[in-house]
């Protein structure tokens, strides 16, 4: 078991997990971790499981290969930690709020939900996409956009992610 229930050393009080493949893994679908009866329970009461498709063979084959080479190395799990370590140094040192993420998704929060739109359509001109986040999804007041850096962006993106951070930061009077 993986992310936060490794995080916090919490692999001996659950009974199940779940997760995502098309973070980390990059591909689609998701997984449910736990004992053999619980599993064989959830294939035989779980309507989504009963009523969905499988995965396409490519997508198996990618999953199947990507978590073989994240159990292999870390060599990307610490190239993602320090990309996003040097991308919540950087935002934070020009003035953003990025609140408190013990994740690599980095929001920088915004507040008011126009602004916050307005703020994504501008990083968007300047190349860097980024998603809006605004009610109903998080309280009405603090719109964010939200950054996920990945293993394979060099400092030269994240530099230039940043200065259209502080381009447009400045230019919508936000920092």
């Amino acid at each position: 078991m993986a992310g936060t229930v490794k995080h916090f050393g919490l692999q001996d009080k659950i009974d199940f997990q779940i997760g995502t493949l098309s973070k980390a893994i990059g591909v689609v679908g998701g997984y449910v971790a736990g004992s053999k009866q619980l599993i064989d329970w959830l294939k035989a009461q779980s309507r989504p499981f009963l009523f969905s498709i499988s995965l396409a063979p490519g997508d198996t084959k990618a999953i199947t290969e990507a978590v073989k080479k994240l159990m292999t190395s870390t060599e990307l799990h610490d190239q993602l930690w320090e990309n996003a370590r040097y991308l919540k140094d950087g935002l934070s040192q020009l003035g953003f709020n990025i609140g408190v993420s013990e994740t690599p998704i980095t929001p920088v929060i915004i507040g008011d939900e126009k602004n916050t739109q307005k703020f994504s359509n501008r990083l968007k001109e300047e190349g860097i996409y980024v998603k809006s986040i605004v009610f109903p999804t998080v309280p009405r007041g603090t719109g964010r956009v939200r950054n996920m850096p990945i293993a394979t962006h060099t400092k030269e993106m994240l530099d230039k992610a940043i200065k259209a951070y502080e381009k447009v930061g400045k230019g919508l009077n936000i920092i």
